[in-house]
């Protein structure tokens, strides 16, 4: 069975503004990259869904996501772009791009489930995992990690799921949402002191958490990962895997200053992928999270795809 990619265009007309990392190019660094390597032959091609809004409220309140759809819809109307807070702005295409991402990440986990695909990667924008469960933060609408997990949980009747972050900024949404839910192991490194300044004080004993110093270098990290994530994995057996997957603690991203390579993240994605082949029937989504040097991230991407594909 094939690796497939999840991503539909509606993700690209998500703007935030001139200058902005988190921008549409990021998904066309990505495809573009796919194609000079020849790696996009060997992928399942998919368009992203829409997402089902009760899906959602696994992981938000449903207040919010009623909040949300109507200040979103009415962007959408009027064809205005406003500040949801100073580093997170919407657009006319945000709520399409929001549902897409986040269906993304639910249909990749069914057609994991239901055992069309191995594995999955979402080649989606916005990115998930600062929105809490009744706010939007840093860059991220909808937590579309999250919202997968629960969906395997709550709909698809797992019984133990396991989150990986290894995105440079600590994955406080997915934390706020999960913490304390015995049925979710979220495992995650991210430099620290940096944004969102939270962290080093996990919220559940379900929450590995490794704040990481600045100008950390790889293979210093592959150390602490061997040393805390993976006993607690092993111990833990999920029974499906999700990662979010963000690319900005390369060496190259000027949003943080950890030393990471393409190496490090073919080793990182190696090592949850033998935890999954392990425990999970090979069972992993994989969710793009951050990543703005546009070099680094599709090279980055193209790696973690290459051990997804077994290639």
């Amino acid at each position: 069975m094939p690796t497939a990619i999840y991503t539909h265009a509606d993700c690209h007309a998500h703007d935030m503004g001139h200058g902005h990392p988190e921008c549409p190019q990021r998904l066309d660094a990505i495809h573009d990259h796919l194609i000079a390597s020849g790696l996009d032959v060997a992928l399942e091609h998919r368009d992203a869904p829409l997402v089902d809004l009760r899906d959602v409220e696994l992981a938000h309140s449903a207040h919010y996501v009623a909040e949300l759809k109507d200040r979103l819809e009415q962007l959408a109307l009027t064809g205005e772009s406003r500040a949801f807070d100073p580093d997170t702005a919407a657009n006319a295409g945000t709520w399409a791009a929001t549902q897409r991402a986040a269906g993304a990440a639910v249909a990749a986990t069914d057609a994991v489930l239901d055992g069309e695909i191995d594995n999955a990667f979402c080649a989606i924008r916005p990115p998930g995992h600062h929105a809490t469960r009744d706010e939007t933060m840093g860059f991220c609408f909808f937590n579309n990690v999250a919202i997968a997990a629960r969906h395997a949980l709550d709909v698809r009747g797992l019984k133990r799921v396991a989150i990986v972050d290894f995105d440079v900024h600590h994955g406080n949404g997915t934390e706020d949402i999960v913490a304390g839910d015995e049925r979710i192991l979220m495992v995650s490194f991210f430099q620290h002191p940096l944004y969102p300044y939270s962290g080093g004080v996990p919220k559940g004993e379900n929450m590995v958490n490794l704040p990481i110093p600045p100008y950390t270098r790889g293979m210093e990290i592959r150390d602490m990962i061997e040393a805390m994530w993976m006993p607690r994995l092993e111990a833990f057996k999920p029974q499906m895997v999700f990662i979010s997957a963000g690319f900005d603690a390369h060496r190259e991203d000027e949003l943080g200053q950890l030393g990471l390579v393409e190496a490090d993240y073919e080793w990182i994605t190696r090592r949850v992928k033998d935890v999954a082949d392990r425990h999970a029937q090979g069972r992993i989504v994989s969710c793009l999270e951050g990543g703005y040097a546009l070099s680094a991230l599709s090279r980055s991407v193209a790696s973690h795809l290459r051990v997804l594909a077994d290639l």
